[in-house]
């Protein structure tokens, strides 16, 4: 233990010497700092592109950028050699959500900080962005909830200006918008409509839909929620 104070206490200062325990201590650091920036990942994630492979692919990050500042430390023949090696490898992965770009950036840093021996700096940064992390997601914020959605539903007759539907729509709905008004094709009476609706309150979707279904020849009613994020 006071070895490894000593190491801590060392690594203020930037021509600290690497040796084995030093290097030991980096790595195993980046390992649990790594872990610490997986959980919170995995605890704030949100969406349906969820990836174990990614989250382990963070802790696999910041040990290995360790393990690389704690090589071309103060050789740089070392970090030019090992660019030229990086340089072949092709990443393939599209990464399509900003914010897990955002965690692979945080691993690199750590990973850098752990592997310079800056382990003050490391342990203070990772409990800041780990904070920070999770006051964003436990405070939602930068969440817009528009509510938009698209309601569909077969009606005997048209609607005009004297039907009771556009004020249940009014009701419930800050804005709605009329999309398509289609006759049935089998020669009836039937009209399909389509509104895009944006919904004052999502907790009375069922009231709304109860009262336009008791609405004489309104029948195949449907609401489809628009998602916050579209995933491809």
């Amino acid at each position: 233990m006071d070895r490894i104070l000593e190491i801590l206490d060392a690594s203020s200062y930037t021509g600290a010497t690497f040796d084995f325990q030093t290097s030991l201590l980096s790595l195993l650091l980046a390992f649990v700092l790594g872990q610490a920036l997986a959980w919170v990942y995995y605890f704030t994630h949100s969406g349906l592109s969820y990836s174990k492979s990614f989250v382990q692919s963070l802790i696999i990050i910041t040990v290995v950028i360790s393990m690389v500042m704690s090589t071309i430390a103060g050789s740089f023949v070392t970090a030019v050699g090992l660019m030229g090696a990086l340089s072949i490898i092709r990443f393939r992965n599209m990464i399509k959500d900003t914010r897990d770009i955002a965690f692979i950036f945080c691993a690199l840093v750590i990973g850098m900080a752990t592997g310079s021996q800056r382990f003050e700096i490391a342990i203070l940064g990772t409990v800041v962005i780990c904070s920070v992390l999770l006051y964003l997601h436990i405070s939602d914020f930068g969440t817009h909830m528009p509510h938009n959605g698209f309601l569909r539903f077969n009606l005997t007759e048209h609607i005009g200006p004297d039907h009771p539907l556009p004020g249940i729509l009014k009701r419930f709905c800050k804005n709605f918008t009329l999309i398509s008004a289609q006759d049935s094709d089998f020669g009836g009476q039937v009209v399909e409509y389509a509104y895009q609706v944006m919904i004052r309150n999502a907790a009375r979707n069922e009231q709304m839909l109860s009262e336009l279904q008791k609405l004489e020849g309104v029948s195949n009613l449907s609401l489809t929620m628009q998602e916050q994020l579209l995933e491809v």
